[in-house]
């Protein structure tokens, strides 16, 4: 799991957007957004504006601090952010029961970083479908690094009409992305469409509980910088995500909120009151830092105008994500493993 530079963050900022309209987008991105007037329609009638301007902007600061793999995961004491993010995406290919010659799916895939672990993992083939062409770019330079070019590779396009054959893969998953969608009925029986029958779909969905309250504006006010901060149309509620799978024909093996069984919290990465070395990016003062480098890069022509504002919606999305997590009224890791029936 290699980490970008400061030269990587400041030139990969603002992905496939010319410099000179990172800030005209960052513009348009905030205004999709409830705290900018936005409205949950409007998100999700744009859904693949709105998503893609979010990856273009964020993804330099994404891989800077959290690496190739953009996800949480369960953590064991003594274990570190890098370790249990392995082991959360090694769990997902056991779950799958993956075997070598395996044609694996991975349904918004980022620059690849799960991918390629559970391809080396599983020794499986596996074809990530993105509809960004910066990360799709940059995955692609990055299983070259790897070798792991000639099993790994990538799609440009919309997971909710995918250029796919019927029944063509073996096991398809999604971590933490599948929440993008704008319909998860649509989503989930397109997945159902290209997946071979009597095989199986896994899933870590970001969700609210049932411990969200939607008449609370404390709890409303999370949701929302969670949804700005991290491109969302809306977060459904975790029955939601369990209903949406029945309907779109699929048999429910298993499902649990992984969260509430972590012996660390899932959040410990993003919480300024901790301090990692390992992780030390992510921490208080490691953000801290990024922040008046940012300011710095942007400052002397380095970094895109813009480039602040971005990293300022992003901490706006920890501090969601942080106070989601301790009020338990939001989970990265609603995980199920569903089958298409025979």
């Amino acid at each position: 799991m290699s980490k970008a530079g400061a030269f990587d963050l400041a030139s990969g900022l603002g992905g496939k957007i010319e410099k000179d309209d990172v800030l005209s987008a960052v513009d348009k991105y905030e205004k999709y957004h409830s705290d900018f007037g936005g409205a949950e329609e409007d998100r999700k009638a744009n859904y693949t504006d709105m998503v893609n301007k979010y990856y273009d902007l964020v993804t330099s600061f994404y891989e800077y601090g959290w690496g190739e793999s953009f996800h949480f995961a369960p953590r064991w004491k003594g274990e570190s952010l890098r370790e249990s993010i392995k082991r959360h995406e090694h769990f997902l290919a056991l779950q799958l029961g993956l075997k070598p010659g395996h044609k694996v799916l991975d349904v918004g895939c980022g620059i690849g970083g799960p991918l390629r672990e559970i391809s080396r993992f599983s020794s499986t083939s596996v074809m990530g479908i993105n509809n960004n062409e910066y990360q799709i770019t940059r995955g692609k330079a990055l299983n070259r690094v790897a070798g792991v070019d000639r099993t790994c590779d990538f799609t440009k396009a919309d997971f909710m009409k995918m250029p796919f054959s019927d029944n063509s893969f073996d096991a398809v998953y999604a971590i933490e992305a599948t929440c993008h969608a704008p319909d998860a009925v649509g989503c989930y029986k397109e997945i159902y469409r290209v997946l071979k029958p009597g095989q199986s779909f896994a899933a870590y969905e970001w969700c609210m509980t049932d411990a969200f309250d939607p008449n609370n504006q404390e709890h409303q006010k999370i949701k929302a910088e969670i949804e700005i901060g991290d491109g969302l149309p809306d977060i459904r509620s975790t029955r939601q995500c369990l209903a949406a799978l029945k309907e779109a024909g699929f048999e429910v093996v298993w499902e649990n909120d992984l969260a509430k069984d972590s012996p660390l919290p899932w959040y410990l990465p993003l919480d300024t009151s901790h301090f990692s070395l390992s992780s030390f990016r992510l921490t208080a003062v490691g953000r801290f830092i990024t922040k008046n480098m940012v300011m710095g890069l942007e400052y002397v022509g380095l970094a895109p105008k813009g480039s602040q504002r971005v990293q300022s919606f992003l901490e706006k999305a920890a501090e969601g994500l942080v106070a989601g997590g301790k009020k338990e009224i939001f989970t990265p890791m609603y995980f199920f493993l569903a089958r298409k029936p025979l």
